[in-house]
């Protein structure tokens, strides 16, 4: 289901369920992997791809949330708990204390698309997937924190055509509109992935900064959401200290 393997600096999280659709069972076995990075010491980076070619994460595993019963011995485990144990995995990902890059070898929908903008870079297949918030094809609306998370990583325009108008962005759509840092054939991907990994896991060796960082980026209070413009921040700078 999920294979983590680490060589030198670089950890690789390879999912490996099919279309990587998400369900509790495979949220507990995606945050025992982040368990594993986060109890490393070191310089260390993360990048995350799926063994399947087609999908990097086709979203939710929508026939078992949409099911009329859900019995306790399903092996894709409790509903009643899924959406906070979901949600509180992507928070972890979003402010790993090492550096993390997404290899998105094949579409990413819904929360396969959201789980890549967790990541601080994802690298995109150049000739084939799509990434795509499709909630709206499939008649959901998409809760305020994930609404949160595309808001802070992407452009207003994008931001827009992603969310609302469920805009599929194929690998040379997503580098111009800042989605993705970075494209590559299907035979490249995950070496260029883990190039750009080896390239800042130093920024990992850190940890406490490196976290630190990113919760003042997207945590509570974060710099992006003040209620005060740059201006007043900078002429009183001491309220701000951490």
């Amino acid at each position: 289901m999920i294979d983590l393997e680490r060589d030198g600096n670089v950890f690789t999280l390879t999912m490996d369920e099919g279309e990587n659709r998400w369900n509790t069972t495979f949220v507990r076995t995606f945050a025992t992997a982040i368990d594993e990075i986060e109890a490393s010491e070191g310089a260390a980076a993360l990048v995350t791809t799926s063994a399947n070619p087609k999908f990097f994460s086709n979203g939710l595993d929508l026939d078992w949330i949409s099911a009329e019963e859900s019995t306790p011995d399903d092996p894709r485990g409790d509903r009643a708990v899924f959406g906070d144990e979901f949600m509180m995995l992507m928070s972890r990902l979003i402010t790993l204390p090492v550096p993390s890059i997404a290899a998105v070898n094949g579409h990413g929908f819904g929360a396969g698309f959201m789980s890549a903008l967790c990541h601080d870079v994802r690298v995109m297949r150049e000739d084939r997937g799509y990434l795509c918030a499709n909630e709206m094809q499939l008649g959901m609306v998409i809760p305020q924190p994930e609404l949160a998370l595309f808001r802070h990583k992407l452009p207003a325009n994008v931001f827009f055509e992603s969310v609302q108008l469920a805009r599929r962005w194929a690998g040379p759509d997503a580098l111009e509109a800042g989605i993705v840092q970075q494209t590559a054939s299907a035979t490249d991907l995950l070496d260029v992935a883990r190039a750009r990994a080896e390239a800042l896991a130093p920024l990992g060796a850190n940890r406490k900064v490196f976290k630190a960082q990113k919760e003042s980026l997207y945590g509570e209070n974060a710099a992006i959401n003040a209620v005060h413009g740059p201006a007043y921040m900078l002429r009183n700078a001491r309220e701000f200290r951490h």
